[in-house]
């Protein structure tokens, strides 16, 4: 790092020069929704607990943890900076989208915030921005942060939990999928894998296609498809889950608890791959790897009986299939058993 960028960065105030009560006086502000977004919080930060409403008496919940250096590096390989922006955005969505694959609105959002005394304020101000940002522009116009707490550690950890609600509906559950069913997918499958490779390698950032960048943008901040999960409930979808750790890790988890074969065919993910094929190319990778065992774009997989009409934004993409005598639940491609792959945080 340059001189006076070093010197730049070390007189940038941090979290140990703040009171927690002074530091949350910076953060709330920049969580606050604009004018007419709708809401089910009636208590928000400020107080010991907050207060959101369950207008059908069901409450749909998810919670997920980023670690700094397991989930995300503050300086990645490339010389990508990973902002506090990055990082709330990010928290935001990978829940967000969880409670959109159970066919859910998101209703509101807790957030635990663990810091190291020498992060910057600017950083956990940006985190909060993100968070901000994150549910305004995917879509998710009923949610709101709620609150959430401050602790001191030696890295930074964030954990949100996300409340929803069903309007009175069913949830779409992974264990629904039937034989004779078309599987689909909303969204993209394999770019936050590019992404995350690009980060990885010995590419200097500022030399990125802009196609590159665009793969980069969607590991740090992936853009799940919020009005799809609402929209496949309403069709008829019989099974759906979100796609977190690669198409065929998820896929045998739907496979499982249907106990069916869910069957893809390459052929119609073949314009998916061919987006990717440059950065394989330049890496030396494997685009179909990403296709299939990539996680983190947070799209859905979902499953729909053969006479419903696909609802915007999903693409057929193979078909579920009653088990043999002899075969065990799981997933097939090109005709063949797949090896599943994808992403295990305690095996990588």
């Amino acid at each position: 790092m340059p001189e006076d960028l070093r010197n730049r960065v070390d007189r940038q105030p941090t979290v140990a020069g703040l009171s927690e009560a002074d530091l949350l006086a910076r953060i709330f502000p920049r969580l606050r929704m604009e004018a007419g977004h709708t809401t089910s919080t009636l208590l928000g930060p400020g107080d010991d607990a907050a207060i959101v409403a369950a207008p059908d008496g069901k409450t749909v919940i998810s919670i997920d943890t980023q670690v700094q250096d397991q989930d995300f590096r503050l300086l990645w390989p490339n010389g990508y900076r990973t902002t506090g922006f990055d990082v709330g955005w990010k928290a935001a969505a990978q829940n967000l989208s969880d409670i959109n694959a159970m066919g859910a609105h998101a209703t509101s959002m807790v957030v635990s915030l663990t810091l190291p005394v020498d992060t910057p304020v600017s950083w956990v101000e940006n985190l909060a921005d993100g968070l901000t940002a994150g549910i305004r522009t995917l879509g998710a116009d009923r949610c709101s942060v709620a609150g959430g707490d401050l602790g001191r550690g030696t890295e930074i950890s964030v954990t949100v939990a996300v409340l929803g609600t069903l309007d009175g509906g069913r949830p779409v559950l992974r264990s629904g999928a039937r034989p004779g069913d078309v599987l689909a997918l909303a969204g993209t499958a394999g770019h936050a894998a590019a992404g995350l490779a690009l980060l990885e390698a010995d590419v200097p950032v500022d030399t990125l296609t802009p196609a590159e960048r665009v793969f980069v943008d969607l590991q740090c901040r992936p853009r799940p498809p919020l009005s799809a999960g609402p929209a496949a409930r309403a069709a008829g979808a019989t099974a759906m889950l979100d796609v977190s750790d690669g198409l065929l890790r998820d896929g045998q988890r739907m496979a499982a608890a249907s106990n069916v074969a869910v069957v893809i065919d390459p052929d119609r993910l073949a314009h998916l791959s061919e987006l990717l094929a440059p950065a394989a190319a330049r890496l030396g990778a494997d685009s179909t790897q990403w296709l299939l065992g990539g996680g983190e774009d947070h799209g859905l997989l979902a499953t729909f009986p053969g006479d419903v009409q696909l609802p915007p934004g999903f693409t057929a993409i193979g078909s579920i299939h009653a088990l043999g005598t002899d075969e065990g639940p799981g997933v097939l491609t090109a005709g063949r058993a797949a090896d599943t792959g994808g992403w295990d945080h305690f095996a990588h």
